[in-house]
């Protein structure tokens, strides 16, 4: 029950205006009460105006009469979610009551701002998923009209959410694997093969390549735009999605040199990539560079907070300083490419020798 206290106004207010008073207290006195709602009125002793009944406390005692109260959007919302809540438990009567509860209020604002045909197809999707046990089908082969890969991976969290609540948490659904953006800047490194693809890990494992550094860049227009580069590869990090470079033994063997964002993602990645890699020196995340293009910088909207114990004291410092400048950040396509070919030329002529 939620308690919504009126104040009401002291002897001194009502007799300063009487008619105002009385005007509030009616508008109380004309209130629309329900099963969920009430009004407590308490009498007041006044020396100058006498015997006063007055409302004290709006009790709510359940969501419809607490939206009923607020009203406008607020209150158009919850009924929508209270009626979307009651088709769901309609058709997944299988469900735990207490875990569909959870999964409703979790996703509550996207069930809320679904189109009715979008919802009706993520119940759909729920229920056959939970009645059917799928195992190794690929979204594009769900009986469900409307219902493609695309349209699955912008749907994905509900629909598990939902059938997770009838015991189904595996949806079984097979997922493209997540491919990795290489360019061999050097054909020497794998004679007739391809010098630019995109491919999974497991089949990054399986190539022959020996190179002499890697190229690792957060952005992957940098990626794209290197030149040929004797005994180098370039590979796109993706962001946080680096730690997956961690399963391809080749690379675990090459230097790398790493160049991100300078923000505390930036910083948080290099942090990761390290964490599995013993050799990765990063270029152009100092705050000499920060500083030199301080005209450039944006405000990171989501930063990264926390130590992050791989960093070197350089890029310590350069982390404090961008948080202590409003958590700021400089985008790796911000520097001049020029400048970046030039101190990737100098990482690069720092790296050991192949024997």
């Amino acid at each position: 029950m939620l308690t919504v206290p009126l104040r009401p106004p002291s002897e001194r207010e009502a007799r300063a205006d009487q008619a105002a008073a009385q005007s509030w207290a009616r508008e109380w006195l004309t209130w629309p009460v329900s099963d969920g709602a009430d009004v407590e009125w308490a009498s007041r002793e006044w020396r100058t105006v006498g015997r006063q009944r007055l409302p004290v406390r709006l009790h709510l005692r359940d969501p419809d009469a607490v939206a009923a109260f607020v009203g406008g959007r607020a209150a158009a919302e919850w009924t929508r979610l209270r009626d979307r809540a009651a088709t769901i438990r309609d058709h997944l009567h299988g469900a735990d009551p207490a875990a569909l509860a959870t999964a409703i209020r979790r996703h509550a604002a996207t069930l809320i701002g679904y189109g009715d045909r979008e919802f009706d197809q993520v119940l759909a999707a729920a229920a056959w998923v939970i009645g059917e046990h799928v195992r190794g089908l690929r979204p594009r082969q769900l009986p469900i009209r409307g219902v493609d890969s695309k349209w699955f991976g912008a749907h994905r969290s509900v629909v598990s959410a939902l059938a997770a609540t009838s015991g189904v948490d595996d949806l079984g659904i097979v997922d493209a694997d997540p491919l990795v953006r290489v360019r061999v800047l050097d054909p020497s490194l794998l004679p007739g093969g391809p010098l630019d693809f995109a491919a999974p890990v497991a089949q990054l494992q399986l190539l022959a390549l020996a190179p002499r550094g890697a190229f690792v860049f957060e952005n992957l227009e940098s990626v794209l735009a290197m030149p040929a580069w004797p005994g180098a590869i370039a590979i796109h990090g993706s962001g946080y999605a680096v730690g997956r470079l961690r399963d391809v033994p080749w690379l675990a063997r090459t230097p790398v040199v790493y160049w991100g964002d300078v923000d505390s993602n930036g910083f948080a990645i290099l942090h990761q990539l390290r964490a599995h890699h013993d050799d990765v020196r990063s270029v152009l995340m100092d705050e000499e560079t920060l500083r030199a293009h301080s005209d450039l910088w944006v405000v990171e909207s989501q930063p990264a907070r926390g130590r992050f114990a791989h960093l070197t004291e350089s890029e310590e410092r350069t982390l404090a300083a961008l948080r202590a400048a409003g958590d700021v950040r400089l985008e790796q396509e911000r520097v001049p490419w020029q400048t970046a070919v030039e101190a990737l030329s100098v990482a690069w002529a720092g790296l050991p020798s192949v024997p």
